[in-house]
């Protein structure tokens, strides 16, 4: 069994923050995903661009560099990875933590890797930072269990000359619309609401909005899918049920954070916005020893944090940890 002061579980931007700002002090510390370093960056579109400039997305003061304005994904990717060597961090990737055992001081964090082994962590404290990517909101219909349906746009040309079907009306949709037309698939945009989020970054939202508006992409508004086979998908309008020709569906529903594993080990979640209660200064849950960092403190409300101020939140638990230590 290996020992360490601190288990972060999660080694996305935040999780790095807090391994980073925990080694400053002179706390060990092991990082734990179940995925690669910063595996949802790495599930990103492949030629996504971030709304944000470089400096909003550094941890560890180490400088982030774009050939552009705003960074990329590969570029992001590019930067965790230099972050992480620079500071020699403990990653272990490919581990899914499956439970968290004993109490404040003496925890052991339990593991398996992608062959099946068992891999335990004797910890003082536990970090979860385990973001929101890996939970997506379900569109509970008949025939959404069929592997034609995927809730991570990665790239279009798979998809070239196919009938696809984008369910949602936010960035994730319009990006996977408007990428997958252009690499020639037919694409239809089923959305709940009467109109596109508001929120779309500022140089997708006309270009989708024209696209539709021209007939190029056909969009069903006020409108939800009720169910998915094989060769077709049927939408709910307000003009009645229509079905239409399919080869693959794309659920742009947005994700959450793995509520069922913080309530099975004890952490107290707010009934309604699922937000988990902890203290304020130093992000402890109410399960004495394990501290939440990154978008989970936020519940349901994933659109609260992001990495440019979650990654803060690894100054603020590695200072309440090492006061802590020190009792």
């Amino acid at each position: 069994m290996s020992t360490f002061d601190v288990a972060v579980i999660g080694a996305g931007p935040t999780g790095l923050a807090c391994g980073i700002e925990l080694q400053r002090r002179g706390i060990s510390v092991v990082l734990i995903d179940k995925g690669c370093v910063v595996n949802s960056i790495y599930n990103y579109p492949t030629n996504m661009t971030f709304f944000t400039t470089p400096e909003l997305l550094e941890i560890g003061d180490i400088p982030m560099t774009s050939l552009n304005e705003k960074p990329g994904r590969t570029e992001a990717l590019k930067y965790y990875r230099r972050v992480a060597d620079h500071y020699r961090l403990d990653v272990r990737q490919y581990q899914a933590v499956h439970s968290i055992g004993g109490n404040d001081g003496a925890f052991v964090v339990h593991a398996h890797d992608t062959s099946g082994n068992s891999h335990d962590y004797a910890v003082k404290k536990v970090i979860l930072a385990t973001g929101y990517y890996d939970i997506p909101n379900k569109l509970n219909v008949p025939g959404e269990e069929l592997s034609k349906v995927i809730h991570y746009y990665k790239e279009a040309h798979p998809y070239y000359n196919q009938d696809v079907a984008v369910i949602g009306g936010k960035n994730s949709a319009a990006i996977a619309a408007l990428e997958l037309w252009w690499t020639g698939a037919r694409v239809t945009l089923v959305h709940r609401n009467e109109h596109l989020a508001k929120a779309i970054k500022y140089w997708i939202k006309p270009n989708i909005e024209n696209r539709i508006k021209n007939g190029e992409i056909k969009a069903y508004f006020s409108s939800s899918v009720t169910e998915i086979t094989e060769a077709t998908v049927t939408i709910a309008t307000p003009d009645g049920a229509v079905t239409i020709k399919n080869d693959f569906v794309f659920a742009m529903t947005g994700y959450k954070p793995d509520f069922e594993f913080m309530a099975r080990h004890g952490i107290p979640l707010e009934t309604k916005e699922m937000r988990p209660r902890t203290n304020p200064e130093t992000l402890e849950s109410e399960r004495k020893g394990i501290y939440l960092a990154g978008v989970i403190v936020a519940g349901v409300h994933t659109n609260e944090i992001f990495i440019e101020n979650g990654r803060f939140h690894g100054k603020q638990i590695a200072e309440g940890i090492a006061a802590a230590l020190k009792q």
